[in-house]
């Protein structure tokens, strides 16, 4: 009987432990959504309860407080972005070109961004608005995220496809923040997701690359003043 006690025990342990891992995901979600709509200084712990559909002080239960809930959120879109991104460019094939690979990055990262993670556009958008005290832990996690695209430049550039006139490292911190800011602006009631991909592929890769001799424009002739 003591052996069937322990067992028992057992099982209301583990289905305990995995309610509770379902309530504290559940609130990570609410106050994802929440950050990625309110921002910083918006987001209080009443509205993640409310969309979480828990009562507010059951939050501490699972978070300290208020900082160490969004501090999650935020080290959690970034983390979950670069690891997206990563992915998608590991399952190319061997021989794409580094260009190529650009593009695929700015796709991958917009439609993450902006399709489909609360956490990532939350953490975006708040990067610049949360205090120092819960930034170190997303900084270094953002600072990973960016060696992919260190390495995506330096990689183009290497192959001679990146334009010799460019600072790289200029070049890759505006197309980053440019992708960036796309969760400020962007509707999905106002135009497709696709759209804006594809003309964020289209000006990164024209920006970038080095244009084949046929293409680049001639300068323009001064005009003629007529023979003599």
């Amino acid at each position: 009987m003591a052996r069937k006690s322990t067992q028992a025990e057992a099982e209301t342990t583990d289905e305990h432990s995995s309610k509770s891992a379902r309530t504290r995901q559940r609130i990570l979600d609410a106050a994802a959504h929440v950050l990625s709509r309110k921002g910083y200084a918006g987001t209080r712990l009443t509205d993640v309860a409310d969309v979480a559909e828990i009562q507010a002080p059951a939050i501490y239960y699972y978070f300290p407080s208020r900082e160490d809930l969004i501090e999650e959120v935020m080290w959690s879109g970034i983390a979950s972005m670069g690891e997206h991104v990563q992915a998608q460019l590991d399952a190319l094939p061997s021989d794409t070109d580094p260009l190529d690979r650009i593009d695929a990055a700015v796709e991958e990262h917009l439609r993450y961004q902006l399709e489909i993670s609360d956490y990532t556009t939350a953490a975006i958008r708040n990067a610049g608005q949360i205090p120092d005290s819960i930034r170190v832990r997303y900084t270094a996690e953002a600072n990973r995220y960016g060696d992919i695209w260190r390495k995506l430049f330096r990689d183009a550039k290497r192959s001679g496809q990146l334009r010799g006139d460019l600072d790289q490292r200029a070049a890759r911190m505006l197309v980053m923040g440019a992708l960036n800011w796309a969760a400020e602006w962007w509707n999905p009631r106002r135009g497709s997701l696709d759209h804006v991909i594809r003309t964020a592929k289209s000006l990164v890769r024209g920006g970038l690359s080095v244009q084949p001799e046929s293409e680049q424009a001639s300068p323009p002739s001064r005009p003629g003043r007529g023979k003599k």
